[in-house]
């Protein structure tokens, strides 16, 4: 209660910013978030790096290994408008030294800045320039060991990321595994039960939400509004909402007495002039299941009080029924972006156990 107090202070204030036209909350959170310079420590060197004119962090362990290292591609969240690799250095940095595992760390282009598809083209090249023969073979990683994790807006670049790999004939070492935490995944609901009970809760409103996900496509505050009635997807992409209807997809105890519904009838021009909104490169759940069957093994984690729930439990579910093997870690009494809290003076008890859980999975798995 205490930390979110202080998250609804800071976002209100920033809001009101934007409200009086001071600036854009972008602008605000970008400076709250900014980077810091890389710090190797007594474990593993970081240093600053390009994969293909992308830049990275990049964790080296500095105990030796008689085999080759397990590698691990990391893309941070933040809404894809904010967020760095200096915010999970910690996450990042003990990755690397409890696996002895090489962690490459993506500090992608940020919206509104750098629209989609921006955020996923870094991504993505960073991850494809890591799967190369040379590149592994530098760094003595086991191509065959090889996962690409990431949480909320870097789980949805993850997912995203993930299933252009199975299918690019260019990437001859594809990932073991993917791991995503919290991830956002889809854009034709924003009514989910998890947007409608947790539209108020810690870290991520739904007002929050919206302005992400608009702001990851344009800048046009007209799209924002017509996101927050839910009423941007048309009738003729109606075959999409199959991929996202949470009726069939969540179990009984979430949908409580929640009735499934099909967005309202929106206006067309908003899919006419920004169709990324419905890309999958954007929203991953809106894949057919015949792209499902190409992917690997699958973690995600899940919170309870999160607006992006059942995104990941709609995920785990279809992954499922499409014959992908999948450990779903579901926490009945975390909120979103926990992870981000590790380091935080005032702890929560359950961050350090998510943390360890996740690290563990991978430790066992990878």
């Amino acid at each position: 209660m205490f930390i979110d107090s202080i998250g609804r202070t800071i976002m209100n204030l920033i809001e009101f910013s934007e409200l009086t036209g001071i600036t854009h909350y972008v602008d605000i959170m970008a400076i709250l978030m900014s980077s810091a310079q890389p710090k190797s420590d007594e474990n593993v060197t970081v240093t600053e790096e390009t994969f293909d004119r992308v830049p990275v962090w990049l964790y080296v362990p500095k105990k030796s290994s008689n085999t080759q290292r397990r590698g691990l591609i990391y893309i941070h969240g933040g809404g894809w408008c904010m967020g760095s690799p200096d915010l999970y250095d910690f996450l990042t940095r003990s990755i690397a030294n409890r696996l002895n595992a090489i962690v490459v760390s993506v500090d992608y282009r940020l919206a509104p800045a750098h629209p989609f598809p921006a955020a996923f083209e870094d991504a993505y090249a960073a991850a494809k320039f890591f799967l190369q023969k040379e590149v592994v073979d530098q760094y003595n990683v086991d191509p065959g060991r090889i996962c690409v994790s990431g949480d909320s807006a870097g789980g949805n670049l993850a997912a995203a990321v993930t299933q252009q790999l199975q299918e690019d004939p260019e990437v001859k070492f594809k990932p073991k595994m993917q791991a995503l935490i919290y991830p956002a995944l889809q854009t034709v609901d924003l009514n989910t039960p998890s947007y409608y009970d947790n539209s108020n809760t810690a870290f991520l409103r739904r007002w929050s939400m919206v302005k992400f996900w608009s702001n990851y496509f344009v800048t046009d505050k007209s799209l924002r509004q017509a996101m927050e009635s839910n009423t941007h997807i048309t009738l003729e992409y109606i075959n999409l909402l199959k991929f996202a209807n949470w009726s069939s997809l969540l179990p009984d105890d979430l949908k409580k007495d929640h009735v499934y519904s099909n967005p309202p009838k929106g206006k067309s021009e908003f899919l006419k002039k920004y169709p990324g909104i419905t890309d999958p490169r954007a929203a991953p759940l809106l894949v057919d299941d015949r792209r499902l069957t190409k992917l690997p093994l699958t973690y995600i984690l899940t919170c309870m009080y999160d607006v992006l729930r059942d995104d990941g439990f709609m995920y785990a579910a279809r992954l499922k029924e499409a014959g992908v093997q999948v450990v779903h870690e579901h926490y009945h009494n975390a909120f979103h972006g926990m992870l981000s809290l590790v380091t935080w003076p005032i702890g929560l008890s359950l961050t350090p156990i998510m943390m360890n859980n996740y690290i563990y999975w991978l430790n066992e798995n990878l």
